[in-house]
């Protein structure tokens, strides 16, 4: 799996989440270190799911697309006389 990289605002904000839900559920404060440390260990192993699972739901919405491009273009075939 290719390394994720996130822009650092976005990975900076991921990080005070984990914070606050460490000592939200469970009253412990973690530094900036340990956040960073654990967000990319999750990311490392369970990136690969969510991506997983995000081609799939594309793959999903692609194919529903297509079936409506298909009827579409059903819809607009025409009647052949034949005698």
């Amino acid at each position: 799996m290719i390394p994720i990289k996130l822009p650092k605002e976005q990975k900076d904000e991921m990080i005070k989440e984990l914070q606050n839900f460490f000592y939200e559920e469970r009253g412990e404060e973690i530094g900036t270190i340990a956040s960073e440390r654990l967000l990319d260990h999750m990311m490392h192993q369970f990136a690969p799911y969510i991506y997983n699972q995000g081609v799939r739901d594309a793959k999903a919405a692609v194919n529903e697309k297509l079936s409506q491009v298909e009827d579409e273009l059903y819809a607009l075939e025409r009647p052949i006389n034949r005698r």
